[in-house]
């Protein structure tokens, strides 16, 4: 039984380079400003993006959105069409035609390499901020990853969104072993965050009390409001330091899940 390798390109997705996003426009709006890049660029061999070499051929693109330019630029949509298989929401999916699949909240697709073994990836739903903010933000999903090997504990991708009973019910259905957290606090229409804060990181390890807590999406850009060294002061001040899991970004990194409960 193998522990997965996770490595951290930078950001939340797949390698980009696309430094030239559009201003937002509006009242209380912040830019979102790249402030750094990927540890490799769509154009280079991905597999050098690490010091072990490991990343390889892209098998799948689990994108959680493709409206905003944090999640998917330029360069990145160009990437998508050189890749076999796509899943992101059913809305984004129609923009960008070719291959992508739309998949809703719950909807699962079983993914089958040649050598026959199979990954069930099921849709999660997503809420990119305060009850209220999905005509603004559009349509978002996270994702579930479950191997064929039942002795594997699931892996929760929680895409762009907040702490809410949407994200409390993937922990009802899921005995997640691992937990990618899209967090600290993005801001960029007002005084409120749009993916998790120190606040809902914490009550995210909670509710999936079993997982180990793996940051992402959470440097880089001018709009993020918060950082993983406030995750960590957080979660060590209650106790729940033993469960984070830092990533260095272009560095491949075993992630070993929590012994099983009892």
């Amino acid at each position: 039984m193998n522990a997965p390798r996770i490595t951290l390109v930078g950001g939340p997705t797949a390698p980009d380079r696309d430094s030239r996003i559009p201003p937002a426009h509006g009242p209380n709006v912040r830019r979102a400003r790249r402030l750094s890049h990927p540890a490799c660029h769509v154009d280079e061999d991905l597999a050098a993006c690490t010091q072990t070499r490991e990343i390889g051929q892209i098998d799948a693109v689990l994108l959680s959105h493709d409206q905003h330019a944090d999640n998917l630029d330029n360069a990145g949509r160009a990437f998508l069409a050189t890749c076999r298989c796509v899943l992101t929401t059913g809305a984004g999916a129609k923009r960008l035609k070719g291959g992508a699949e739309g998949l809703a909240p719950w909807q699962t697709r079983q993914l089958t390499k040649p050598d026959g073994s199979a990954l069930q990836v099921t849709a999660t739903p997503a809420r990119h901020g305060p009850a209220g903010i999905e005509p603004l933000s559009g349509a978002v999903i996270g994702f579930v990853l479950a191997a064929d090997d039942q002795r594997v504990r699931p892996i929760y991708i929680t895409g762009d969104t907040v702490w809410y009973h949407g994200v409390a019910e993937v922990a009802r259905r899921f005995k997640v072993g691992i937990v990618l957290l899209f967090a600290v606090s993005a801001q960029t229409r007002g005084p409120f965050h749009l993916t998790m804060d120190t606040n809902d990181a914490i009550e995210t390890a909670h509710a999936f009390r079993d997982a180990v807590i793996v940051p992402v999406h959470c440097e880089g850009w001018a709009h993020f409001t918060q950082t993983c060294d406030d995750i960590e002061t957080s979660f060590n001040a209650l106790g729940l330091g033993s469960r984070l899991r830092r990533l260095k970004c272009g560095v491949a990194t075993t992630i070993e899940a929590l012994p099983p409960p009892g």
